[in-house]
């Protein structure tokens, strides 16, 4: 166990957090990667090359690792490389001094399966939370620009890593929401009993969820506002609001009020499926206040908070960061300012991606620690000196 002060100040906390590294990634037959066999440093892993030549899927595969899906595709087999009919995932992890072998592996039209030191999993939900990790990259322009189950999932992706009840609660509210939907849209007017049925399960994990992400926001505002004001230099006040009809009172009672009105629509228009995280830049919406360079540092912030967060959760494990192609439209200091934290002891395994060499031999010299670099090009990785 290492001793790991966090670099925000105002929330010094002094943790003994299990140390993991990712030693080693094996690869067959996934997205645009043939094969390939990568040993990583403990500190800094630099993939390098032009847009399109597989990158990003590097990194795609280290999340899958640990979440068991794809950033880039949800349905599995569509990551399965064309012309091929099975793909294959592999890592070696240390964990806190002990070898950890988790392996991913798919044949086309069968579910995948995984496996933690050759022993399958029985549920997915049992691996996640074991190898705590979070991305970023310029997908996430959809935090500021999609809708709000974008914005929802940031909320989810973070303490579904640490609290399994939030998963299964999750997954149950929205099994009977789907249920409640599908009566909504029958020719035939539905049962009173068995709306009511999907209307409670609704209700009672709704609760659940909307109580925990409450208290989530509540303690992640602050280490957000800390990240931005390091990055942008602190002259540009940030804020979020976690906006819900749990906030009305009996979830239930506001779920049932206008069911006549959601029998018209054909779905269900209030629950915790609706809740919204409002994203403030000098107390307007960023949406619409923001310059690129301020939208790029509100999401870094964003998943630098979640970093920071999920490393005092859960497990209490240092999670991987992965850094997608982030340092693009970013000034010269706010990107000096991002290696500066990346880079500290705070911060554990990072894998980061960009199509400049000398970018990064810039930002590499600097850390001063122990890093690897990769060229990829259509989709064959090298190790470069």
């Amino acid at each position: 166990m290492k001793k790991v002060v966090n670099p925000n100040p105002q929330f010094l906390t002094f943790l003994y957090l299990c140390s993991m590294i990712l030693k080693k990634l094996t690869i067959l037959n996934y997205r645009n990667i043939a094969t390939a066999e990568l040993d990583f440093s403990p500190k800094i892993n630099c993939f390098v090359g032009h847009n399109g030549e597989g990158k990003t899927n590097v990194l795609d595969a280290i999340l899958f690792l640990s979440l068991t899906k794809s950033m880039a595709n949800s349905i599995d087999s569509m990551n399965i490389r064309h012309g091929q009919d099975m793909m294959m995932l592999q890592g070696i992890y240390d964990l806190n001094g002990t070898e950890e072998e988790i392996s991913i592996g798919m044949k086309l039209h069968q579910k995948k399966h995984v496996k933690r030191n050759k022993k399958e999993y029985k549920r997915l939900t049992e691996h996640i939370g074991l190898l705590p990790i979070i991305i970023a990259s310029p997908n996430d322009s959809a935090l500021i620009s999609g809708g709000s189950d974008e914005r929802r999932r940031l909320m989810d992706i973070v303490i579904s890593q640490y609290d399994a009840e939030y998963m299964t609660a999750l997954a149950t509210y929205n099994k009977a929401l789907q249920q409640r939907n599908a009566l909504l849209k029958a020719d035939e007017e539905p049962s009173d009993d068995i709306m009511t049925l999907f209307e409670e399960m609704m209700a009672e994990n709704g609760e659940r969820i909307y109580q925990k992400r409450k208290a989530f926001i509540e303690e992640f505002i602050p280490v957000f506002q800390h990240f931005y004001s390091l990055i942008s230099g602190g002259d540009e006040p940030v804020s979020l609001q976690y906006i819900s009809h749990g906030d009305r009172g009996n979830l239930l009672d506001t779920i049932q009020r206008d069911r006549q009105k959601d029998r018209i629509m054909g779905y269900s228009l209030h629950g915790i499926h609706k809740d919204e995280l409002e994203m403030t830049l000098g107390g307007y919406p960023i949406k619409r206040e923001g310059s690129q360079g301020q939208n790029k540092t509100y999401i870094i912030s964003l998943k630098l908070a979640q970093f920071d967060f999920l490393k005092r959760t859960g497990s209490k494990t240092t999670p991987l960061l992965l850094l997608d192609d982030i340092f693009d439209k970013l000034d010269a200091q706010r990107v000096e300012q991002i290696v500066n934290l990346v880079a500290s002891d705070a911060f554990g395994q990072i894998f980061i991606t960009d199509t400049n060499r000398q970018h990064l031999d810039k930002i590499l010299q600097r850390t001063q620690g122990d890093y690897r670099i990769f060229q990829v090009e259509a989709g064959n990785i090298t190790p470069k000196p």
